[in-house]
């Protein structure tokens, strides 16, 4: 029989921690999982060896004693030994597991199946290390996809049906998105993840919001930005506009001799996040010349130009 290094399946250290195990085990399963590799049969045999290997490691007793197993006789990967030489079976007897045996190599059903043989070997009883073995179910991985809704969408909040590919496959999935989200966040469907094995359930569909560009407001954390154009005349003579924010409209006034991104703050105008919290708008001011004069216009803004003192180049 071929002794099994479960260290170098999962491509870990005998120093690694628990947390490292079971890291790399999940970086493992997902990349080989049968429901990413269809008809790979070399896929699905890696599937295998990485849960026979963290069966093993990922369970604090069993890997204690594989180690010690392992340590005593200093066996390599791959190589080969006799177990009846260690107490385990007799006379060329197979190793079995009661129920999924077939998940599993004869080399671990050696350690787990309750056959083995009441030898001692170094100081411990090798025969007593395992009387049988329960299995663990495993949940499936939990999968990142996007979301794309409007600022009012985002704002108000609403129940939304979406068609999205999960691993492959076309899901139509419902999904509530609560007022006041905020761009990054993620809303959690739960077991429309990746599908889970031996009787595990599914993982998570983490769905991150995008917020779709609007071309009037900008979203600054729950500040909102708005673009306000004026006429040289406007922002040099002051005015009133009526100015549309989230839902509703309201008349600002803008004071004389305001400049290109001036900001004028309207307390509360801005977007209510989750938690209740209330931005406020900002209007920014951009002066905008014409681009096409009469010649009436032009007339003025050349007497305009012959009595005015104002010199913007100092």
């Amino acid at each position: 029989m071929k002794y099994k290094d479960y260290y170098e399946v999962l491509g870990v250290s005998k120093s690694s921690t628990n947390s490292d195990i079971k890291k790399a085990y999940k970086k493992l399963a997902k990349k080989y999982h049968p429901d990413l590799n269809p008809e790979d049969k070399s896929a699905e045999e890696k599937f295998k060896e990485i849960n026979e290997a963290y069966e093993v490691l990922g369970d604090e007793e069993k890997r204690k004693k594989y180690d010690t197993f392992g340590q005593n006789y200093n066996f390599q990967n791959g190589s080969d030994f006799d177990p009846s030489q260690f107490g385990f079976g007799n006379g060329g007897h197979q190793y079995y597991t009661s129920g999924n045996a077939s998940d599993f190599s004869d080399f671990f059903n050696m350690f787990f199946g309750g056959h083995g043989g009441g030898g001692r070997t170094s100081g411990f009883d090798l025969g007593s290390m395992f009387s049988g073995r329960k299995s663990k179910s495993i949940k499936g991985e939990d999968i990142e996809s996007e979301i794309e809704i409007s600022l009012l969408e985002a704002y108000e909040g609403l129940n939304k049906t979406i068609s999205i590919n999960v691993l492959g496959e076309t899901r139509t999935i419902s999904v509530k998105i609560p007022a006041g989200i905020l761009p990054g966040k993620k809303i959690k469907i739960r077991e429309q993840g990746q599908k889970g094995s031996k009787g595990g359930k599914n993982g998570d569909l983490l769905l991150k919001v995008k917020i779709r560009e609007d071309r009037e407001l900008k979203l600054e954390g729950i500040d909102l930005i708005k673009d306000l154009p004026l006429t040289p005349w406007e922002a040099s003579l002051g005015c009133e506009v009526l100015v549309k924010g989230l839902k509703d409209k309201v008349r600002i006034k803008v004071p004389e001799g305001i400049q290109t991104d001036e900001k004028i703050k309207l307390k509360g105008l801005g977007y209510k996040d989750m938690n209740g919290n209330k931005g406020d708008m900002y209007v920014r001011v951009k002066i905008v010349n014409p681009t096409h004069l009469t010649d009436e216009e032009k007339e003025l803004y050349r007497q305009l130009q012959e009595i005015s003192k104002f010199k913007p180049r100092g």
